[in-house]
């Protein structure tokens, strides 16, 4: 009798998880039936916020179902993206992540929540937002170049604001720091906004920021801008160069990049990359995020591990010498 009970267990064993594998394909093919959720892990208003909400709505009208933006700020981004990387995998909870998330928190902090790379399925890279050293417009460097060299002439006299300790702007500067071979003082802002008005104002002559935040005073002339982060140019400062023509191999830069929780199926990533690339690729998208400054990526899946490997890599060693950590 214990025998044929157990057989009887054993079939219905093996039927619920032939049921399983048949419903896998089939919700997949059937995926989205309800709306999806996009965790944004930082506050409202802010550049990251921006995008995921401008990418939300228009991967929406691709996959007919509402993509619905959910702030969960707090903890530099830990606390969104360890809610993202609980969900459940079945596609309808995603994460707009960044720079922070994925390549510096795990540095900074001595317990985190989530592996950037295990827990987590990539899907693209949307886009990469460039940062810019500025000065205010009485300093008297008027080029990279010129504030090394007044930077070397009196070690620790001048000093830099950032959106905070452990922030990628704070760690642009360390970066900038250990390749010019410069000792300036970093000053810490609970935010860019106070940052820049104290650069503003002349209270502290330097500030790495996003150049979204800047891009205006810097037109204005309020500001002066001695270089952008990344790589290249941009078209909204083209006059302005990349730091890297006079610092040999700087380049930092912030990015927002779309993520499901670790599992989900690759019929359902591949839906979710068909839908974020092409929002990112909308005219009317892609022109909005010009005037931000930001510059459309719309990676492969592949491509996005890939590069969270590589930035890894990159910031690791930078948080370490920076000094910067969080219990």
């Amino acid at each position: 009798m214990f025998r044929i009970l157990r057989s009887v267990a054993a079939l219905a064993g093996a039927g619920a998880i032939a049921a399983a594998s048949l419903a896998g394909p089939a919700a997949a093919a059937d995926y989205p039936t309800r709306p999806i959720t996009m965790i944004v892990p930082f506050a409202p208003g802010g550049s990251t916020d921006l995008v995921a909400r401008l990418v939300a709505a228009k991967m929406g009208d691709a996959l007919k179902q509402q993509v619905i933006v959910e702030n969960r700020g707090g903890a530099g981004g830990n606390l969104g993206a360890t809610a993202a990387a609980k969900a459940d995998p079945d596609g309808y909870t995603i994460l707009m992540a960044t720079v922070a998330t994925h390549a510096l928190n795990p540095a900074l902090y001595k317990k985190l929540p989530y592996d950037a790379e295990k827990d987590f399925a990539p899907i693209s890279l949307l886009v990469n937002v460039p940062n810019v050293l500025t000065v205010n417009p009485n300093f008297p460097a008027k080029t990279v170049q010129e504030l090394i060299d007044l930077a070397k002439k009196d070690p620790g006299k001048y000093a830099y604001a950032s959106s905070g300790n452990g922030s990628p702007l704070h760690l642009s500067g360390e970066l900038f720091k250990k390749l010019a071979g410069v000792d300036l003082i970093h000053i810490p802002y609970k935010g860019s906004g106070p940052a820049l008005v104290d650069v503003i104002a002349g209270q502290v002559p330097i500030q790495f920021d996003n150049l979204p935040s800047s891009v205006e005073h810097i037109k204005a002339g309020r500001l002066r801008a001695l270089g952008v982060t990344t790589k290249d140019r941009v078209a909204s400062l083209p006059d302005v160069p990349a730091i890297g023509e006079t610092l040999k191999g700087y380049e930092t830069y912030s990015w927002n990049a779309l993520f499901a929780p670790a599992g989900t199926p690759p019929e359902i990533i591949a839906k979710l990359h068909d839908a974020g690339v092409s929002a990112v690729n909308d005219p009317t998208v892609k022109a909005k995020l010009a005037e931000s400054s930001a510059v459309v990526v719309g990676s492969t899946p592949e491509e996005l591990a890939a590069h969270v490997k590589s930035e890894l890599a990159k910031w690791a060693p930078i948080v370490k010498d920076s000094g910067a950590q969080i219990d």
